[in-house]
């Protein structure tokens, strides 16, 4: 390699998603001389190809929907959808991002390099054919969709590509359900794509409440959904039009074909590239070993937030929590620890599946009585109004302190209603404080006190 003069900061940063900014900016509050690095568009996954475009192109569908709910109680036609004013749309979102987070960057006094940086000693990487060297390293590199180690992978789609798709196709199947293939399964199936989900275990969603969870199955099949369990996918072969998908079940071997297939089948942390043996930096299948500093268990100089740590579920909030964490102990050392709080998590399906706090396992696990307020309520006014055949919950209280402790919501409105029950779980609130609360009325949150009168 031939360089006369190695670079040097204080700090490196690896990543620019929502972890790797805010430490970054912290680190520039204090003066640090800092470098910030990312192998793709500036600004993360989140805003350039993940949750925020997805929440775009998901009302568009929720609307298609709702006006089927109400049609001929007041609804007359449905609309049409242009999926290419749609997509254009949703770019007046994404393209600005990198473009603006470049800037952004570039006025705190941040250098910018745009590649992917691998470690060669435990100071120094290198990064666009150069040798740079600093005293801290920040990672904060996320996470990637998991290689599919099958034949005829290449022809497989990821998530990001259904957000740029210039039309819906007639067929697609998703291999694996978690939240991904499931948002999306019900979006393109609301939009007129025949979707057909293989997933290799048993059930979907296996993090969320398994009552509600039946549910939503039930009613993505009534979107038009086909689900097959217990299946094995194996290989892809192209077609003229379609992509042939051979799968074993019960041991017998089966086929499928669609136009697209996607793969589904979830995401591992993003550090294969960054030669972290070279600097001593221990990392397991959930990402970079950290303290509860953050800070790498193996390499002192160097922390991990977001999604890259090991620490914490993979969502949005904790990202900017963690890279807050990290900024402050570079700056001096163990002045913050991670505590992670109630956070709550979404499945943008419709209708939306919710959760926060323990689920029913877990919660018995921990208390020694645990009360469970179950049930469906379809038939209230808030489903009914909507003309909405699925309406759940499952509420979860610690008997001995009449605390509330987990709360799990299937509904229109999940998304937004299941903050006051991170609010109630965070604040510690027994029952009988959250029924006295005053909340708007008729609103999905006032339901959640019927909601637990009755074990």
């Amino acid at each position: 390699m031939k360089n006369t003069k190695i670079k040097h900061y204080d700090v490196f940063v690896i990543g620019t998603g929502i972890a790797g900014q805010t430490a970054a900016e912290i680190c520039r509050e204090y003066n640090l001389s800092v470098a910030i690095a990312d192998n793709r568009e500036f600004g993360g996954t989140c805003a350039n190809r993940g949750c925020d475009s997805k929440k775009i192109l998901l009302q568009f569908s929720h609307l298609v929907y709702q006006s089927r709910n109400l049609r001929g109680r007041g609804v007359e036609k449905l609309p049409k959808l242009n999926w290419k004013k749609v997509q254009k749309f949703k770019r007046s979102f994404s393209d600005p991002i990198p473009p603006n987070t470049e800037e952004k960057l570039k006025k705190l006094g941040i250098s910018l390099y745009h590649q992917s940086p691998k470690f060669i000693s435990k100071t120094e990487v290198e990064v666009e054919g150069k040798v740079v060297s600093a005293d801290h390293f920040i990672i904060a590199t996320g996470n990637i969709p998991r290689d599919l180690d099958i034949e005829g992978k290449e022809h497989l789609k990821l998530s990001e590509d259904i957000l740029n798709f210039k039309k819906i196709p007639k067929s697609i199947t998703f291999i694996g359900s978690g939240y991904i293939a499931m948002e999306f399964a019900c979006m393109l199936a609301t939009l007129g794509c025949k979707v057909t989900i293989l997933e290799r275990d048993n059930t979907s969603l296996a993090k969320f409440d398994d009552y509600l969870v039946k549910k939503l199955i039930t009613k993505l099949e009534n979107l038009g959904v086909a689900f097959v369990f217990n299946a094995d996918v194996t290989g892809i072969e192209k077609l003229k039009k379609n992509l042939k998908i051979s799968y074993s079940m019960d041991g017998k071997a089966k086929t499928h074909k669609s136009r697209k297939v996607i793969n589904a089948t979830g995401r591992v942390p993003a550090i294969e590239a960054l030669g972290l043996e070279n600097a001593g930096i221990d990392a397991d299948k959930d990402g970079i070993v950290v303290n509860d500093y953050l800070q790498s268990k193996s390499h002192s100089k160097v922390y991990a937030c977001g999604d890259v740590s090991n620490k914490s579920p993979s969502l949005t909030p904790l990202s900017g929590l963690q890279g807050y964490i990290v900024g402050n102990n570079v700056v001096k050392e163990k002045s913050k620890i991670l505590d992670v709080p109630c956070v709550p998590s979404t499945v943008f399906t419709t209708p939306n599946l919710s959760s926060v706090g323990y689920g029913l396992e877990e919660a018995k696990a921990r208390y020694k009585s645990v009360k469970v307020y179950q049930g469906d309520c379809s038939y209230w006014f808030n489903a009914r109004k909507e003309n909405e055949d699925t309406y759940a919950y499952t509420i979860l209280v610690n008997e001995r302190t009449d605390e509330i402790v987990g709360a799990h919501i299937l509904s229109s409105e999940a998304n937004e209603s299941i903050n006051v029950f991170a609010t109630a779980i965070y604040n510690k609130m027994t029952v009988k404080e959250f029924k006295r609360m005053m909340l708007t009325y008729p609103s999905y949150s006032m339901d959640f006190k019927k909601m637990m009168e009755n074990k």
